[in-house]
């Protein structure tokens, strides 16, 4: 009975939030009719937004997401009346599609979404949260429809698909409070999400999934991010480091300490770069890792600045500046990887599987994943 009274209290509290924020941050933007931008836009739709936008911002090459309103009959709606309206939560996702595909965004769609559930998505159940693809022109539309048939042959669920895919008619931005709602409010966010069930159903759904690491990687070829880009993408700090070769403070940066069982990834393309197996305390300030987790995504180099010479080591489909490597590090290997904290995004062993890594899964298996 506690479970239910944890879970209706943490819905009251997201069905209440609009009522404690300043009155300035209820104004919505100017709907969006003719989506136009440098990079490729899509629509999407699957439960609360707030979930949704958050699983598509840690996909490399999406550039934004934005939290909205989609499919209704009103033109003004708002967190208290687009239900009433028809509309239904949705995110307006930009995207690089140099280094992400249409077909990969639906892909990620798929895998954390219940596209079998058309009354709803987990906790949250009436029509506005119901799942939908929202396609701009033709070649967007036989996508969906591919995919969404592709799943449904793959029979890796055992109901029909009911995803929606529907032309774009207009989208409302949400409130600003609604835009980046899991790093504004880490912790609400965290329990509304746990207790929503979304994440344990993803991990029963998909936890035999054997997909290739790299088929969700982007093309190695045209992934380099420019610097026009990478400026907007990335703190002033991880632009530093990995667009221009610099190096954090030691002691004062984030994963220095990490003790925490993982994989590291590239900050900018996020393919895999170290792991928590291979870290150690290295006393230099800066993370330390004996070998790579995957050695063909590592770079090495020739660096002759600071009047001496040292071997840089660089993502080989990223391309980003990581650190160096030394010959001074422990058994087995006898190397240090100095690793900037900047050039990496730790994910934890726990969250391998929705974050789209389950392959690396097996390596924390047993007593495997102890850091010192």
């Amino acid at each position: 009975m506690t479970k239910y009274v944890t879970l209706m209290i943490g819905c009251l509290l997201a069905l209440l939030a609009p009522l404690f924020v300043p009155a300035e941050e209820k104004t919505l933007q100017t709907e969006d009719k003719s989506p136009s931008s440098d990079f490729q836009v899509t629509y999407f739709a699957g439960g609360c937004f707030w979930c949704v936008e958050a699983d598509f911002e840690k996909q490399p090459g999406v550039i934004d997401v934005i939290s909205g309103y989609m499919g209704g009959k009103g033109d003004t709606p708002t967190y208290t009346t687009y239900a009433r309206q028809e509309h239904f939560e949705a995110v307006k996702v930009s995207y690089d599609p140099n280094r992400i595909t249409y077909s990969d965004l639906l892909d990620v769609f798929w895998r954390h979404i219940d596209p079998t559930d058309g009354g709803g998505q987990f906790v949250d159940r009436g029509p506005e949260y119901r799942p939908v693809i929202v396609y701009l022109n033709e070649k967007q539309k036989q996508s969906a429809e591919k995919s969404k048939a592709d799943l449904a042959a793959s029979q890796r669920f055992s109901k029909p698909i009911a995803t929606e895919i529907l032309p774009f008619t207009g989208f409302y931005r949400a409130e600003e409070y609604h835009q980046d709602y899991g790093e504004k409010n880490p912790l609400k966010y965290k329990y509304y999400r746990f207790r929503s069930g979304r994440d344990q159903f993803l991990s029963r759904t998909w936890k035999d999934d054997t997909v290739n690491m790299q088929k969700s990687m982007p093309n190695p070829s045209s992934l380099k991010t420019s610097h026009a880009t990478g400026k907007t993408r990335l703190t002033p700090l991880q632009y530093k480091v990995t667009r221009e070769n610099g190096t954090e403070p030691p002691f004062d940066n984030t994963y220095w300490n990490n003790k925490k069982h993982g994989i590291y990834v590239d900050i900018n393309s996020g393919e895999p770069l170290f792991s928590s197996i291979d870290k150690y305390a290295s006393g230099t300030g800066w993370p330390s890792f004996t070998r790579p987790l995957v050695s063909e995504n590592i770079v090495e180099k020739k660096d002759r600045s600071f009047f001496t010479v040292r071997t840089e080591v660089r993502s080989k489909t990223g391309d980003s500046h990581l650190g160096h490597v030394f010959k001074d590090g422990p058994a087995p290997t006898g190397l240090r990887y100095c690793i900037n904290s900047a050039a990496l995004r730790f994910i934890a062993k726990e969250d391998l599987q929705t974050e789209g890594y389950g392959a690396y899964k097996r390596l924390f298996s047993g007593d495997k994943g102890k850091t010192k």
